[in-house]
């Protein structure tokens, strides 16, 4: 045997058997199945705190990864870890968004108390756990606002009818896959055009890179019914998102997923997305670029990059510290974001290309303006998805296949 076929032989046996001990792990703290959390997270600006509503038990099978356990990932607004009771060790963790915390960066998010609903899961626990519920202090550093106590021997989970769901691409076992499903709004007198904007929508996911290279590591699903969602929210006409947390998982009990995309069947101009929570996208006919840019927001975490001074939440990336999207960046850490991409003589600030084709990224350099402000942030390209919609470009390229990787190793 020669030596390069016995190196390929002995790396493939170290990830198969560094996979199994991974897996192994699993087993010991968890079932292959689904704890669904609902809570609400209660407060504004300045205090917030959790109050758990009540514990689902989801029928069918856990869709996360069996070896990816703790996030490597440093992003989104909250954080949930799952702690071992006993010992304390922690034994799962996922980071993501909410609208609360946009809320939180509008004038009346300031001072005025409101309640959200949220959802989050987590593999359903073998032994008793504690369920620590953090959020992103002024620090950047995650800090404990409360926890849930969950023991399978005396908490007696809630059970939900199980949805049927439409296989639109299957790759294969949910466990190895990035599952997202279609949640269809606004389609209960036209079963044609549901079927027609099904296809339409998976298309639409797989078409732009890295999602079109990456299709096969994909399953996607359809599912049908009343998601809530509505225009308007945060006093911007166009964000389209829902309030009803509950209501858009009770629809999606039995279907296994990673990530949800809300599809309302209306003409009307609209979308939103936020990391690990949910993106939404109306069926206007910008909807083939809309789509991909909102889950950019959702899978990817990544922030906008245009300048929009006039929403009513541009609060979010004011303070002294680094923003934790990696596709913008205040240059006060900028070691941490995409220098090691760029050539050593490029300029920081770089300056505007001017006569560019919109579709096209342009050059990789540090442009300023990003995160609805003109002054003070800067984005990787003069043209992106997050931005123009035109291509992800390859700061936002690399995110991406880094959260792809987060579900199918």
């Amino acid at each position: 045997m020669n030596f390069r076929k016995l190196l390929c032989i002995t790396v493939a046996m170290t990830v198969a058997l560094c996979s199994w001990s991974q897996t192994s792990e699993f087993s010991n703290w968890f079932k292959n199945r689904t704890l669904r959390i609902d809570y609400h997270r209660v407060g504004n600006a300045e205090m917030q705190s959790v109050r758990l509503v009540r514990y689902i038990a989801k029928n069918g099978q856990w869709a996360g990864s069996l070896t990816q356990l703790i996030d490597p990932i440093n992003n989104g607004d909250y954080r949930v870890v799952v702690k071992d009771a006993e010992s304390q060790k922690a034994i799962y963790s996922r980071t993501y968004g909410s609208l609360f915390s946009e809320y939180c960066g509008t004038d009346e998010g300031k001072t005025k108390m409101v309640t959200y609903e949220e959802v989050v899961q987590v593999p359903m626990p073998l032994k008793p756990v504690d369920i620590v519920m953090e959020t992103r202090g002024k620090d950047q550093e995650f800090h404990s606002i409360g926890q849930f106590h969950f023991d399978p021997k005396k908490n007696k989970p809630e059970r939900r009818a199980a949805h049927r769901a439409k296989r639109l691409q299957y790759k294969g076992n949910s466990n190895w896959k990035v599952d997202v499903v279609i949640v269809a709004q606004g389609y209960s007198k036209d079963p044609a055009k549901l079927k027609s904007d099904f296809e339409r929508m998976k298309n639409v996911i797989l078409s732009e890179e890295p999602f079109a290279s990456r299709r096969d590591d994909f399953n996607i699903w359809g599912v049908e019914g009343d998601a809530g969602a509505h225009y308007g929210t945060l006093g911007a006409d166009r964000y389209l998102m829902t309030d009803n947390l509950f209501q858009l998982h009770d629809l999606l009990d039995g279907v296994p997923f990673d990530h949800i995309l809300i599809l309302v069947n209306n003409d009307k101009y609209g979308g939103g997305g936020i990391y690990n929570f949910y993106a939404v996208s109306s069926t206007n006919k910008m909807a083939d670029m809309v789509t991909p840019h909102e889950l950019g927001h959702s899978i990817g975490g990544l922030a906008d990059e245009y300048v929009d001074e006039n929403l009513s939440y541009t609060e979010i990336y004011k303070g002294e510290f680094e923003p934790v999207e990696p596709n913008i960046t205040s240059l006060k850490d900028f070691d941490s974001k995409w220098r090691d991409m760029l050539p050593d003589d490029t300029p920081i600030p770089t300056p505007p290309v001017k006569n560019l084709d919109k579709r096209d990224c342009g050059p990789l350099g540090v442009y300023e303006g990003a995160g609805y402000q003109s002054k003070g942030l800067y984005r990787p390209v003069t043209n992106c998805m997050m931005n123009h919609y035109a291509h992800f470009c390859p700061v936002c390229q690399k995110r991406l296949n880094e959260m792809f990787d987060l579900y199918v190793r």
